[in-house]
């Protein structure tokens, strides 16, 4: 798998190039995991969630996997997120 050299605040920023959605799937796991930033389930599923509506298939069972792990509102706030993402993007 090709490793994506960006920050967080990098896309957030609009200063990288983030169309890929293995490099949004990147996104949903460095915030899942905890690299480079701190743990945040609610922006992983947000990135998981996008790269999945792009197309990743991985990214589907991760947005599940991490969901078992989150309240509904954490969830809904994840959805709100990513709704807004996209309106922008």
């Amino acid at each position: 798998m090709a490793r994506f050299d960006f920050s967080a605040e990098d896309v957030v920023d609009g200063s990288a190039q983030v169309d890929g959605a293995d490099a949004l799937f990147q996104l949903g796991l460095m915030y899942c995991a905890g690299r480079d930033v701190e743990i945040d389930l609610i922006q992983a599923h947000k990135w998981f969630n996008i790269a999945a509506l792009r197309g990743n298939q991985a990214a589907k069972s991760y947005r599940q996997e991490i969901s078992r792990e989150m309240t509904k509102k954490q969830i809904a706030a994840a959805q709100k997120s990513a709704r807004e993402w996209l309106q922008l993007h």
